[in-house]
């Protein structure tokens, strides 16, 4: 590093607050408020510290010589991405983004008009359109498309957008045929699903309440169903559901083909429970529905459709924790008239189903498809719809292309045979396919719009190991083929990213990422841990890594990272910890915790104090995965684990960069700032050798962001990584001034 070679100042205070009889410490209280004159100045300070570390670049020649490794994220990401599509009638929407474009665009295909092609050969000749392009809307590129959801008919689209990171969307409709808005902006519609009416003139939403009717603190909150007919103001729209539950309800909402039936679900926050009632739109005003129940007050997640046949369909983890389908009749939609359909699996967790039929008229399901994750790996299989058996033989499955990750079971609105669905593995790029029930045959239906040249030739591996309490813990090895031996472990110790997550029920999945092959072409290990609080194995190992038992998550990390320094992956001193939200919390509570395991540490907005993350961003909205500071039991699990009450003075703690975006309105940036300058303060590592740093983002927030500024980030994460790690070698450093104009 060149100067300043010391830390920037940071007073702590003797703040202390007296919670349930514990005296908790808070020095750094103060840093919370991002306005206050004295934060700003500490953070321009840690503005010049990181751009200090910045001024020694990594060599030309280097892999992670910033424009080399820049061109080489391109190229990683060079193949861009498409999505499955949404057919509406002839025509069908999806997402696409070359591998030039800052954003994905929405884009519709239809039918060539005949007089403008003449006749078209086999009915086939077809024209497509880009309807949403966030770079056409803010050349910035700080505008992100957060949602989209054609109408029945396909004849309008209602999409949200948001701005600067914020997430706060905001929803317009447009006409498929002009692209021209036709109604909106209409706001507050931040995670806000749209459900068409048959005839598009209207839809169920999900909006806030005004701020001026919500005490300052609540205004993130009070979410409501609304009925909303198109070309009238928002002020119009009729509150349908969500009266009087709770504050912090995020709401479904779906309509039925027919646009018969109402189907809208609530869960607290992030709870790993909903309710679910329906309505019969053809017995009630549409803006009166009567809701029956359908799962009200159980411990259990239901996902509740009404099908082409008629009929109602629940896929459940009630009495199921592994998922099951269950079936019924939509008049008597209760739990006690459900008949399981697809049984619970011993040891794969159920994910989607689609049914395939004759198109049309023609409703009754002819095969049940289901895709099910075994061990965090994907499968397909087929089943009779009418008693759910598994068809024998290799009728029963859906070949993929490899180990990887299968998302979404996609059919017609009108029938048919078709099944579309996305896959994806490490080191193949998601691609679209189709499985046609007449043939039983899958094919490509939609490759990604470019190219990635010379993948490197890599090897992945799951590999298990033990957790304290004698769970198996299962994580997927990425290494260079060149760097293992003919039984696939390594010929000796590498660099090493260790990722992961661990909560809210979310799996890490097979899934291609530029920057894990750029890691690994260069010559590094990653390895993404399947830990418990994510959804890997089910519900049962989501809530074996919550609330009181979020220590299991910590442990199972640093069991992994034990197993990969015990055979021969690393060592401590090339070992680093990555991880970002949730993830944030994971390798903060690694390195306070198990601080001489790792070399390096990448932390990003992340979640870190935890005694009073409720208070900021939509903290209050997660008390049920973490637990609740006002309870004096359960602020004993947090303050078991919570990384900014955990730092030690005179410890030698891993170089650690903290990356935050200013426009988070999830995570606050604050939990980086407190536990930066707690850090600071304690570590006995020397600044130059393993630096505490803070990289603080503008115009963006918690989510999507820009082609550009994804692999910014990416570039300075990887080299701060390889350069604490050795994968970048001491002589490879020069002063910024050293480096030519050309290679910066």
């Amino acid at each position: 590093m060149t100067p300043p070679a010391t830390y920037p100042a940071a007073h702590r205070d003797e703040q202390a607050d007296e919670l349930h009889g514990r005296t908790v410490a808070d020095p750094y209280r103060w840093l919370e408020d991002a306005d206050a004159p004295a934060t700003h100045d500490w953070s321009r300070a840690q503005d010049d510290l990181y751009a200090a570390y910045r001024a020694t670049q990594v060599a030309p020649g280097s892999p992670f010589a910033t424009p080399t490794l820049t061109a080489r994220l391109r190229d990683l990401l060079g193949a861009g991405f498409v999505g499955a599509p949404a057919w509406r009638g002839e025509r069908r929407f999806f997402s696409r983004r070359a591998g030039d474009q800052e954003h994905a665009v929405v884009v519709v295909v239809e039918p060539t008009p005949a007089d403008e092609a003449g006749p078209r050969a086999g009915g086939v000749a077809e024209v497509e359109r880009v309807l949403v392009d966030p770079m056409v809307l803010d050349p910035a590129g700080t505008t992100t498309l957060d949602a989209w959801q054609p109408s029945k008919e396909g004849t309008l689209l209602a999409y949200q957008t948001s701005t600067g990171g914020t997430e706060e969307s905001v929803l317009r409709v447009l006409d498929v045929a002009t692209g021209e808005v036709v109604d909106g902006p209409i706001d507050r519609a931040r995670y806000s699903p749209v459900a068409w009416l048959p005839g598009g003139e209207a839809f169920f939403y999900v909006r806030r309440l005004a701020p001026e009717l919500l005490p300052d603190d609540e205004r993130q909150y009070h979410r409501r169903v609304w009925l909303h007919r198109v070309g009238t103001p928002a002020e119009q729209d009729v509150e349908v559901f969500g009266a009087g539950l709770d504050l912090t309800n995020y709401y479904g909402v779906s309509v039925s083909r027919d646009g018969r039936w109402l189907v809208v679900s609530a869960s607290a926050g992030t709870a790993p429970r909903n309710d679910v009632w329906i309505a019969d739109l053809s017995a009630s005003p549409v803006d009166a529905p009567a809701f029956v129940q359908v799962a009200v007050g159980l411990d259990a997640q239901s996902g509740v459709w009404v099908g082409r046949d008629g009929r109602l369909y629940v896929h459940t983890d009630l009495d199921a924790p592994r998922g099951r389908l269950a079936v019924t009749d939509p008049t008597t939609p209760g739990v006690e008239h459900w008949r399981t359909l697809v049984a619970q699996d011993e040891t794969a967790v159920l994910e989607d189903v689609a049914f395939t039929d004759a198109g049309g008229d023609e409703t009754t399901p002819q095969l049940l498809l289901a895709s099910w994750r075994r061990h965090a790996v994907s499968e397909i299989t087929v089943h009779d719809p009418a008693s759910g058996e598994r068809l024998a033989g290799e009728a029963g499955r859906v070949p993929l292309p490899g180990l990887g990750s299968v998302s979404g079971l996609v059919t017609r609105p009108d029938g048919g045979p078709d099944v579309w669905f996305s896959y994806t593995d490490h080191t193949t790029v998601p691609a679209v396919h189709r499985f046609d029930a007449t043939t039983r045959e899958v094919t490509l239906w939609a490759a990604a719009p470019g190219a990635v040249a010379d993948l490197p030739d890599v090897r992945v591996r799951q590999v298990a190991t033990t957790s304290p309490d004698g769970t198996v813990v299962r994580a997927f090895v990425v290494a260079r083929a060149d760097l293992l031996d003919d039984e696939g472990r390594p010929t000796s110790p590498r660099p090493t990213i260790l990722y992961g997550y661990g909560g809210f029920q979310i799996s890490l999945d097979p899934a291609y990422s530029a920057s894990t092959l750029a890691w690994v072409e260069a010559g590094g290990v990653y390895v993404v841990a399947n830990l418990r609080g994510g959804g890997e194995e089910g519900e049962d190992w989501h809530r074996a890594g919550m609330r009181e038992h979020k220590q299991n998550v910590f442990d199972d990390f640093h069991a992994v990272a034990d197993a990969l320094v015990a055979e021969g992956w690393t060592t401590p001193a090339q070992l680093a910890c990555w991880g970002g939200s949730n993830g944030g919390l994971l390798v903060g509570a690694a390195l306070t915790q198990r601080p001489e395991l790792f070399a390096a540490v990448v932390c990003s907005a992340p979640l870190l104090d935890m005694v009073r993350y409720q208070r900021f961003g939509l903290g209050v909205t997660w008390t049920e995965e973490y637990g609740d500071a006002d309870d004096p039991v359960e602020l004993g699990w947090l303050l078991g684990y919570s990384p900014y009450h955990r730092v030690v003075e005179g410890t030698a703690y891993p170089a650690t960069l903290f990356t935050v975006f200013e426009g988070d309105t999830r995570v606050d940036p604050l939990h980086a700032r407190k536990l930066a300058a707690a850090l600071q303060h304690a570590t006995t590592a020397p600044v130059e050798g393993a630096p505490v740093l803070l990289r603080r983002e503008t115009g963006v927030g918690h989510g999507g962001r820009a082609l550009s500024r994804t692999i910014a980030l990416s570039v300075e994460q990887l080299q701060f990584v390889a350069r604490q790690t050795g994968l970048v070698a001491a002589d490879e450093l020069v002063p910024d001034a050293l480096v030519g104009a050309e290679a910066r």
